[in-house]
């Protein structure tokens, strides 16, 4: 009888304990993104799908909005997101460095391209986003380095977007500048032949199709994407390599959903997430993952190497020095 009852208690104990956890899919994730709209949607919808009854709330705008608003939650002692999912490694290098993120070491990003994935796994690469050069297909001249663009013959001709602005642009302005081949000589140089510098890649794309502005700095999938829905665009992968962003993902170590947030962390780098980044016309960061269609399948992506850390002590330099050459 005694036994009996010990085996009733606990099982009335587990069915208590079944109905009183609130399981994962009942839970509630804040999201931060620098994502554009569209695409933020369909991140969400896809892991809500992976994870029925889940909800979740999108704060979205540019990256260094993002951060702003990051930055001043945390003064306030008060920060809301469980997930950041924004453009740049350098970001999330200065979170980490702040002790503001948290250590996911069981993520399974095995397969992933070399430097999108945090060595200590504090962040995680979503996506490969190179930057190189757009052309109208009427222009003249077909530019194939960076070092095309500082020669006289494309003067007032170029826009580019600026790093105040769009976290790849910042990155492209870091890389770029610690190599000795560019460096802020190449800078000036387009400052030299009157390049123009917008708010962001959208601009210049804008500009490009148009033939406002025949060549450009702008973003892999903005120009190839255009040129499959018939835009008068070509990119150009130029010969010394492209800087690129990998849109990392990461959770606060404030989160209150911890478990919410290693789900959709592991939505983004399953082979799921991974094909939901190519459907929306994106390199995927897992090498498995076949790439997007305007990807041409001869090409061979020259990634600059570039330090993070290094970068992250010069970044607000590098935008104030460029402020000072292009304007804010």
């Amino acid at each position: 009888m005694a036994h009996n009852r010990i085996r009733t208690l606990i099982a009335t104990l587990c069915l208590v304990g079944a109905t009183t956890v609130p399981a994962l899919s009942q839970g509630k994730i804040i999201l931060y993104t620098s994502q554009p709209d569209k695409d933020a949607q369909e991140t969400v919808k896809g892991f809500q799908a992976a994870n029925p009854g889940m909800q979740v709330e999108v704060f979205r705008s540019g990256t260094t909005e993002v951060m702003s608003k990051l930055a001043a939650e945390f003064a306030g002692g008060q920060p809301k997101p469980d997930v950041l999912l924004i453009a740049d490694a350098v970001s999330m290098e200065a979170l980490k460095a702040d002790k503001r993120l948290l250590q996911y070491k069981e993520a399974k990003a095995d397969g992933f391209r070399e430097g999108s994935i945090d060595p200590e796994r504090y962040y995680f690469g979503s996506k490969l986003i190179t930057t190189g050069i757009a052309y109208n297909t009427e222009a003249p001249l077909k530019p194939q380095s960076w070092a095309d663009l500082a020669k006289p013959e494309f003067k007032g001709l170029i826009s580019m977007p600026s790093p105040l602005y769009s976290g790849a642009a910042a990155i492209m302005l870091s890389a770029m500048t610690q190599r000795d081949d560019l460096g802020w000589k190449y800078f000036e140089g387009l400052q030299s032949n009157q390049t123009v510098s917008v708010r962001g890649n959208g601009a210049v794309l804008k500009s490009v199709a148009t033939g406002e502005k025949p060549y450009g700095v702008l973003v892999d999938f903005m120009a190839l994407n255009a040129k499959q829905k018939g835009s008068p665009i070509e990119f150009v992968f130029p010969k010394e390599g492209v800087p690129a962003v990998t849109e990392p993902v990461a959770i606060l170590s404030t989160s209150q959903n911890v478990a919410g947030a290693k789900a959709f962390v592991d939505f983004i780098l399953s082979d799921e997430g991974q094909r939901l980044a190519v459907s929306q016309g994106y390199v995927p960061a897992k090498t498995s993952i076949t790439g997007p269609t305007w990807l041409p399948k001869d090409v061979t992506i020259n990634i600059m190497s570039k330090d993070l850390k290094s970068i992250l002590s010069r970044t607000e330099a590098d935008k104030k020095r460029f402020a000072d050459m292009f304007g804010g």
